[in-house]
């Protein structure tokens, strides 16, 4: 349904997501006659045969045309998966802005050369594979196209928490350190999914629909509006607060500091000229601020030059040829 679809890509843009993307396959280039004229009597069926099931399901290359259209000028990249080669052609004949490559076409060698020599940028899904497999799909791809990604996916509808492995993303990392690394979802819900992100993933794929209960086996594991939403704001969320490796004081922090930071304090009354020991210092919570925690083995055999009494902070006045140290 044209309309549906368009729903769902308005959606998807207000929701906060950056492209729309759906599945567009040639259904006699992806299935074969007998898989096609397969009986199909599945709850989801939308016809006798598995063939008359995908046509219906089907979109043509006009209404592609017209969702791609529509995706434009509500302002959202629109893109699909080309689910076998002569969908690819059309694909780029549409000037999409990237090719989605689905786990089922990820160790289609001949398939992955075509796409690749289009020159369009390569989104890589890795259900169903190896590493093993993975590793001879990079070195197809790379020399070819350089400009492409894989995502860390389990092709299982809805998916476990105990099968995404989401450790594949760091491993995938590692391994090929100068591409992007992605996580394409089937579970429900979106901790998963920030997890991965927090995690280093650079694209995200999740399944959306309108209303989990329509007939279908995708709508389960898909996010309604109000869950893509909300993925889409932690995520950005957590992109924010992923921030700098850089530890150190912050000026948000200076306030508690001010407040709640620490100073060296005598524990006893120290006489003027008396050469400090750590026995005559503690730590507490000052007024002024005085020399800070860290400091304390610092002043160990350092010499006063006034007395100081009880409960004093140690500042850098009372102390004899105080250096301050710079912090590196």
């Amino acid at each position: 349904d044209l309309d549906i679809a368009k729903r769902m890509i308005r959606m998807a843009k207000d929701c906060g997501a950056d492209c729309a993307k759906f599945q567009k396959s040639e259904l006699e280039y992806k299935f074969n006659k007998k898989a096609l004229e397969r009986p199909y009597t599945s709850k989801h069926s939308w016809g006798k045969t598995y063939g008359e099931h995908k046509r219906h399901l089907e979109f043509s290359h006009d209404q592609y045309r017209e969702l791609k259209k529509y995706a434009e000028e509500i302002g959202i990249f629109f893109t699909a998966s080309g689910m076998d080669e002569m969908a690819v052609e059309f694909l780029h004949e549409l000037d999409v802005p990237f090719f989605k490559v689905g786990s089922g076409d990820t160790n289609n060698f001949p398939y992955l050369e075509k796409t690749a020599k289009k020159g369009r940028p390569m989104v890589i899904s890795s259900g169903m594979q190896s590493m093993n497999t993975m590793h001879q799909v990079y070195q197809i791809v790379k020399p070819i196209n350089p400009n492409f990604c894989f995502l860390q996916c389990t092709s299982a509808y809805p998916l476990q928490p105990e099968d995404v492995n989401l450790r594949v993303i760091l491993a995938y990392q590692s391994a090929f350190p100068d591409i992007p690394i992605g996580y394409s979802g089937h579970e429900t819900g979106i901790a998963i999914s920030v997890a991965a992100v927090a995690m280093g993933a650079k694209v995200l794929e999740r399944h959306v629909t309108l209303d989990k209960t329509w007939k279908g086996s995708d709508h389960q594991a898909s996010l309604e509006p109000n869950e893509l939403a909300e993925l889409v704001k932690a995520i950005r969320t957590v992109e924010k607060a992923m921030g700098s490796p850089v530890k150190q004081l912050l000026p948000c922090e200076m306030a508690c500091n001010e407040k709640l930071g620490k100073s060296v304090v005598a524990k006893v009354a120290i006489p003027e000229g008396s050469v400090l020991t750590l026995d005559m210092l503690t730590v507490k919570v000052g007024e002024p601020k005085g020399f800070p925690p860290e400091s304390i083995f610092d002043l160990v055999g350092q010499k006063v030059k006034k007395n100081i009494e009880e409960d004093e902070t140690i500042t850098e006045q009372v102390v004899e040829n105080h250096v301050k140290k710079v912090k590196c």
